[in-house]
C-alpha cells in the first residue's frame, strides 16, 4: 500500500540559484515519519514554472503541500526588490490545481508569518524550524484529527483572523531547540527529479550549504534570526554534520557555505565539527573531504590561533565577517550578546584578517553604514579603518532593513507609536509618512507585521532605516534615497583600492552591482563554471565579465 504523500515546493525564482536546504531537512523528517515526499523545485524551471505546477498536480494527490519562503525581499537598501508577488502567483496556481492544504515556512516567512499566511491566503504557517511541526501537522491531517493538536502551528481562520496554537512550554516557543533534528544527518541528493538536486544547484550557483547549529543567543539590533530561528543554539552532533559534508563532497559538491547565524559563535562546538573533518581526512586519504572547500560566516570574536589552524586544515577557503563598524559609540548596544554586551573590538578584526592571511584563507569584511548616530564624520572614519584592513575584499552597505521582530523594528515602532514619523525611516515606494504602531497597541499580530511590508492600500512598502544625521537625513521625505551619502562613500574609497571593494550602487553612479538577486557578475561567474563564494572573485570581476562563456 502506498504511503501518504507530502509535496514540498520551492518557489524562489531568483538566480543564481541557492540550494533550498530547508526542503532536504524537511524531507528527512517526513520520510522518517513514514510519509512519501516529493520536491517540486521551480527555481531551475523558472521560465516554465506554471506548466510544471499544472502538470505535477494533475498526477499527484498530496495530503499536504509545504512551501518554503527563504526571502521576502532582497533587503538591499538601494533596490528594495520584493519577491512576495511571484511567490503568491505560484501559490495561487497550486491552489487552482489541488485542494490539499498549504503550509508555508522558512526564515523569510518566519520574519512576518501572520502577515504572510494572510497575504498568500494559505491554510497554515510554521515559524522557525519546521521538521517537528510539519510532521505533526501531516499526521493530524492524515488521521483527520484537529490541527489544534499541533503546538506552534499558525492557522488562518479567514477574514483577517490568524492565530497560533500555543506551545506547552514557553521555553520551546522561544528557544526552539527541541524543534530541530540535531542527531542525524539530513538526506542530501543529486540527480533525483523528486528531490533537491544539490549538484545541479552547485553547478548553477557555485555553492552548496551546510548547517551545524540553528538559532542564536545573541541580540544584534538589526538581526531577525534569534526571533525567526530561536534564541538558543540547537547544536547538531558533529558526526551528523560531517557525514552530510562527506556525502555532498562525494556527489561533487565541494564548496560548502555554513548557514548558521555565525559559525564561530559557540566556538567549542564549531571546533568539534572542524576536528571531526580533520580526523576523517587524516584517517582516510581517499575521503571526499579532501576536496572540501568551506566558506564560513563569523563574528570577529571569538577567533583564536587554534581556531585558524583548525579551519585551514579542515579545508576552509574563505571567511566572511561582519564587524559592521569601527566606532564603539555606534556599536555599543547594536552588536551585542544576549545580555546586551559588546563582544569584540576592531583589534579583533585586524587579528582575524592576519590569521586568515597567514593560513591562506580569503576574507570578506563587511561594514553596515547608516546605523543610529551615523554622521558623515563617523562614516568616513569607518571607511578609512576598513580600508586599512588586510582583507581580500571589503564590502559596504548603506541602510538597514527593519523587520517586525528585530530589535530595530520594535524600537522604531515604539518611537513612532503610530502617530509620529521617525526621522530616517524610509521606503522607496512610500507615498506618505511611515507610521509604525507597537505590537501591544495593534489590533492583532497580523496588523503589526503588515506595516513593515505593506502600505494602507496593500501595496509593497518595505521599511528601511538610514541615520537622519547623514547629510540628507533631515529632508523629511519618506522615499528619500540618501544618494549624497552614497556619492561620498564612493569618493572616499581610493581608486587604486576599488578593485577589492564592494560598494552600494544606484543607477547612474556606477555600472557595478553587488546585490545577489539576478546579478550580472554572478550569472557570468556561474556560466563560466566558477565556484565558491562570489565575493572571492570580485577583485577579478572586470576580467571575468570580459570572458565569453564556452
Amino acid at each position: 500500500m502506498s504511503r501518504a504523500l507530502v509535496t514540498l515546493v520551492n518557489p524562489n525564482l531568483v538566480h543564481p540559484p541557492i540550494t533550498p536546504y530547508a526542503l532536504d531537512i524537511l524531507t528527512t523528517s517526513l520520510e522518517e515519519a513514514g510519509f512519501d515526499v516529493e520536491v517540486l523545485d521551480l527555481t531551475l524551471a523558472r521560465d516554465r514554472w506554471h506548466d510544471v505546477v499544472r502538470d505535477y498536480f494533475r498526477r499527484a494527490d498530496p495530503v499536504l503541500v509545504g512551501v518554503t519562503i527563504r526571502n521576502t525581499d532582497t533587503i538591499y537598501p538601494q533596490e528594495q526588490r520584493v519577491f512576495l508577488d511571484s511567490h503568491k502567483n505560484i501559490i495561487s496556481a497550486i491552489q487552482r490545481y489541488t485542494s490539499a492544504p498549504i503550509v508555508a515556512g522558512g526564515v523569510g516567512f518566519s520574519s512576518m508569518p501572520f502577515a504572510l499566511v494572510d497575504y498568500f491566503g494559505i491554510d497554515y504557517g510554521v515559524k522557525g524550524p519546521g521538521e517537528v511541526t510539519l510532521v505533526r501537522l501531516a499526521k493530524a491531517l492524515l488521521a483527520a484529527r484537529s490541527v489544534e493538536t499541533t503546538p506552534g502551528l499558525i492557522i488562518n481562520s479567514g477574514n483577517g483572523v490568524v492565530r497560533q496554537v500555543p506551545y506547552d512550554d514557553p521555553l520551546v516557543a522561544a528557544g526552539r531547540v527541541h524543534l530541530t533534528n540535531r542527531a542525524t544527518p539530513y538526506r542530501r541528493h543529486s540527480g533525483r527529479r523528486d528531490r533537491v538536486d544539490n549538484l545541479a544547484y552547485y553547478r548553477r550557483g557555485g555553492l552548496g550549504n551546510i548547517l551545524t547549529k540553528n538559532g542564536c543567543t545573541f541580540a544584534c539590533t538589526h538581526c531577525v534570526e534569534p526571533d525567526a530561528k530561536g534564541t538558543r543554539f540547537a547544536r547538531r552532533t558533529e558526526t551528523a554534520v560531517v557525514d552530510e559534508m562527506e556525502l555532498l563532497c562525494e556527489q561533487g559538491v565541494h564548496d560548502l557555505h555554513t548557514t548558521d547565524s555565525e559559525f564561530n559563535l559557540n566556538i567549542s562546538h564549531s571546533k568539534k565539527v572542524l576536528r571531526e573533518i580533520i580526523r576523517r581526512k587524516r584517517a582516510d586519504q581517499a575521503s571526499a573531504l579532501h576536496r572540501l572547500r568551506l566558506w564560513i560566516y563569523v563574528q570577529p570574536a571569538p577567533f583564536d590561533a587554534e581556531y585558524a589552524e583548525l579551519l585551514a586544515e579542515a579545508g576552509c577557503a574563505g571567511i566572511n565577517l561582519a564587524p559592521d563598524h569601527v566606532r564603539d559609540d555606534i556599536l555599543n548596544g547594536w552588536k551585542v550578546s544576549g545580555k546586551g554586551r559588546r563582544f569584540y573590538t576592531f583589534e579583533d578584526v585586524h587579528e582575524l584578517c592576519r590569521l586568515a592571511r597567514k593560513h591562506g584563507m580569503a576574507t570578506m569584511v563587511e561594514a553596515l553604514l547608516g546605523m543610529p548616530g551615523e554622521t558623515e564624520h563617523t562614516m568616513r572614519e569607518c571607511v578609512d579603518a576598513f580600508q586599512s584592513l588586510d582583507a581580500t575584499v571589503v564590502g559596504y552597505t548603506l541602510g538597514i532593513r527593519a523587520f517586525p521582530y528585530s530589535p530595530l523594528g520594535r524600537q522604531l515602532a515604539a518611537a513612532s507609536a503610530g502617530t509620529r514619523a521617525v526621522p530616517g525611516v524610509q521606503s522607496n515606494t512610500a507615498t506618505a509618512p511611515i507610521l509604525l504602531t507597537p505590537l501591544e497597541k495593534c489590533r492583532s499580530t497580523l496588523a503589526y507585521e503588515r506595516q513593515f511590508m505593506f502600505d494602507e492600500a496593500g501595496g509593497f512598502r518595505p521599511v528601511y532605516y538610514f541615520s537622519p544625521d547623514l547629510p540628507e537625513g533631515h529632508d523629511g521625505d519618506p522615499a528619500q534615497r540618501w544618494h549624497r551619502s552614497l556619492e561620498l562613500l564612493w569618493d572616499w574609497v581610493p581608486q587604486h583600492d576599488r578593485h577589492r571593494v564592494m560598494l552600494p550602487t544606484v543607477p547612474g553612479l556606477s555600472p557595478e552591482d553587488n546585490n545577489y538577486a539576478d546579478n550580472p557578475f554572478l550569472l557570468r561567474l556561474t556560466d563560466l563554471g566558477y565556484t565558491g563564494a562570489y565575493w572571492s572573485h570580485w577583485p577579478q570581476r572586470h576580467t571575468i565579465m570580459q570572458t565569453a562563456p564556452a
